[in-house]
């Protein structure tokens, strides 16, 4: 911990962008990760992701959480764009699982709801246990934490809301129903962003470094990407993720980002070099410490 970061014993604290509202997985996801370091955070609001990479474009203090996969929904592929236009690069990743819980006014029983409220994608994962209980409503929401936050504020009775149980705690809900999600093998990894000239402040140890995420694309050759993998396996790189997007004004070509984890960093930047003259548009998206995959 810097000195300048630490008053009087207090913990360290970051200014966080999150796309949501208070409550919202992504700001969980952004107090755990933190916390896992001695700091703190405070959380930034923004209702998109282009809005959050359009502020933190223009405040180098302001760092970023972003989600970029999903074990169900799989990659969110406009985040992986945003990634590549952005200046801004990983400084470390994160992995939540992601549970549900039906949250309503304090004293509601299950018995009392009428309306269920949440965003699309927390509906459809809850479908299962909401087609045990067809006199509720479903009704879609904008965000998750945001239906648990109007309920409380507009004192919404018969209403409930389907969230996280840290925005279920923190709009003073009481939970009805926990782990009320299909799958529960739902996890989301979220990338830690920060400004180019904070890395040294706010990136892992070069030594401590085991994981990057790179972009680049590729001459339309056969066998292209088959040698860049054949370099990256002879240096012991680990591929743990290739997605390809496709290129918008060039018809059939792709770029290519991957993540490789190592256990050597010279090896990794041999690895780097040799690749350097089969590729195109090379870019390293960020450096950081991979993270073990969460508790079921």
């Amino acid at each position: 911990m810097n000195s300048t970061e630490q008053i009087q014993g207090t913990k360290a604290r970051k200014r966080v962008a999150i796309q949501g509202v208070a409550g919202c997985f992504h700001d969980a996801a952004a107090r755990e990760y933190f916390a896992s370091r001695g700091m703190e955070v405070d959380t930034v609001e923004y209702d998109t992701f282009p809005a959050l990479f359009e502020a933190l474009r223009y405040d180098a203090s302001l760092m970023g959480i972003v989600a970029i996969e999903n074990t169900i929904a799989g990659s969110l592929l406009a985040n992986h764009e945003l990634l590549r236009a952005s200046e801004h690069r990983i400084v470390g990743e994160w992995k939540k699982r992601i549970s549900h819980v039906l949250c309503a006014l304090p004293g509601t029983t299950v018995e009392d709801v009428q309306e269920v409220n949440s965003h699309p994608m927390a509906l459809m994962q809850c479908e299962q246990w909401l087609h045990q209980h067809p006199s509720m409503k479903v009704v879609e929401y904008f965000d998750t934490a945001g239906s648990a936050r109007d309920i409380s504020q507009k004192r919404m009775q018969g209403h409930a809301a389907i969230c996280g149980d840290y925005a279920s705690e923190l709009y003073g809900l009481d939970i009805l129903a926990h782990g009320i999600e299909t799958n529960k093998r739902n996890f989301t990894r979220f990338l830690i962003l920060a400004d180019p000239t904070s890395i040294d402040e706010n990136g892992p140890a070069a030594l401590d470094v085991n994981k990057a995420s790179l972009m680049f694309t590729l001459p339309h050759n056969k066998g292209a990407l088959s040698a860049v993998l054949a370099i990256l396996s002879f240096y012991d790189m680990n591929l743990s993720k290739i997605q390809s997007t496709p290129i918008v004004g060039r018809e059939w070509e792709y770029r290519f980002y991957i993540d490789v984890t190592f256990d050597n960093i010279v090896r990794y930047h041999q690895a780097v070099e040799a690749v350097r003259p089969l590729i195109n548009d090379f870019k390293i998206l960020g450096e950081y410490c991979a993270v073990e995959n969460p508790q079921q």
